[in-house]
């Protein structure tokens, strides 16, 4: 229950794309969310109000039902006061450019002049007007005056042309309200690496050597991160599909190839996050100087092909037997720079008896700051959606179980009450 008990606010506006909001309002209801609706005349003229009504089990606010009884707060003042955050989606063309010269002719631009806190919005047009200088100046324009910009993507649109203007998706939409609703100052302009997946390592252009570890804790973790407002840097073999576009992805394969990139990113995220000022704020850039994150979450091959060859070995030449020569790999997690870092290793066991024992040491000769345990078993299964984690620091342990992005969460709050008394 991601979002639970959060109340939403979803204006719809006159759009061919106003179907995706429907979707995107099933999403905030399944994660715990409470949604009402705001419909303009235009949306109306797309979808009846008692499909949102069906779908939010909440009344519909249009300039038919609004209402001033103190009782129901269904007027456009006492709405906005109910809500944690406003989310217009689809918004037109017309709508985003009467948003950004202050018009309120209509009850739902009425709430957004009214609406005090973060409103997302997520534009949806036809290309030539989506990128008129009028309405780009307008974008540009509500960007400052506390609105959220949901980027359009480039695709076939309904009058067929080929350009920029479908809406976002409805998971890019839930996931940037899950982010305004749930970022802690902790987490905020914080730099994190992670690593995810198992290596990849090649014995030929064709083979390779790997395992079974799926990369979907390393991906529930970025989420995690992401929606708790930190700068999110993901090097990841696999496992990393349809995550936030805000985080910065890496793809690699190989252990050498995670990790130079391991060490690149590490490097960047020592730097901080220099926050830029609007134009309406005359002060210099600030760098903040949070300590960085380290999660290494990957599942690093012990051993690699002594003598990776180029091509594909025939088995005519290898015979009826195959004695392929391994070598030990590096340990990439003892090796990197891990000064200024809270660091994060990950430890997968499938003897219950010495597994905590195993951790520990690694706590220990690492130089690590805490150690997710997880033993694999039936229950706990490579590439399941759930996970059994304990989280092991050095004066401390904690358990959790549940879905991997559930116990992301939870163990993203232990961190943060464990070192913010640290910094």
């Amino acid at each position: 229950m991601l979002l639970k008990n959060k109340k939403i606010l979803v204006g719809v506006t006159g759009s061919i794309a106003i179907y995706k909001a429907l979707e995107l309002i099933r999403l905030y209801i399944k994660a715990g969310a409470i949604v009402r609706v705001i419909m303009t005349d235009g949306a109306k003229k797309f979808i009846n109000p008692i499909t949102f009504e069906a779908i939010s089990q909440n009344k519909v606010l249009c300039e038919d039902s609004e209402n001033w009884d103190k009782s129901q707060d269904y007027n456009h003042i006492d709405i906005g006061k109910w809500s944690d955050i406003f989310v217009i989606a689809p918004a037109s063309a017309n709508t985003i450019n009467r948003l950004s010269n202050g018009l309120a002719d209509n009850l739902l631009l009425q709430t957004a002049l009214a609406y005090p806190r973060m409103k997302l919005i997520a534009p949806a047009a036809n290309t030539n007007m989506l990128k008129n200088p009028i309405t780009q100046a307008s974008l540009k324009m509500l960007k400052l005056c506390n609105y959220e910009i949901i980027s359009s993507v480039t695709k076939e649109l309904v009058c067929k042309d080929v350009g920029d203007g479908a809406m976002a998706e409805p998971q890019d939409i839930f996931d940037a309200t899950c982010k305004e609703l749930l970022k802690v100052d902790y987490w905020i302009n914080r730099k994190v690496v992670l690593s995810g997946g198992g290596t990849i390592e090649r014995i030929d252009d064709v083979r390779y050597l790997s395992n079974f570890s799926s990369g979907k804790m390393a991906s529930s973790l970025a989420r995690a991160l992401y929606y708790k407002g930190a700068d999110v840097c993901l090097v990841s073999t696999r496992g990393h599909e349809n995550l936030p576009a805000s985080i910065h992805l890496i793809k690699v394969e190989s252990s050498n190839e995670m990790y130079e990139y391991l060490v690149d990113s590490i490097r960047v995220a020592k730097k901080g996050v220099l926050t830029k000022p609007t134009l309406m704020d005359s002060s210099s850039p600030t760098l903040i100087l949070k300590k960085p994150y380290l999660f290494m979450v990957a599942a690093v091959s012990d051993y690699v092909p002594s003598f990776p060859q180029e091509g594909k070995l025939k088995k005519e030449m290898i015979g009826t037997s195959w004695n392929l020569e391994l070598k030990q790999n590096m340990d990439i997690l003892k090796s990197l720079d891990k000064e200024g870092l809270i660091s994060i290793g990950f430890k997968a066991e499938m003897d219950e008896q010495v597994a905590s024992t195993n951790a520990t040491t690694m706590l220990e000769k690492k130089n690590l700051d805490g150690v997710c345990l997880n033993i694999i078993n039936e229950e706990n299964s490579f590439g399941s959606d759930n996970n059994s984690i304990e989280l092991i620091l050095k004066n401390n342990s904690y358990e959790f179980k549940g879905s991997k992005l559930d116990i992301s969460l939870d163990i993203l709050e232990k961190l943060k009450a464990e070192f913010n008394e640290y910094e």
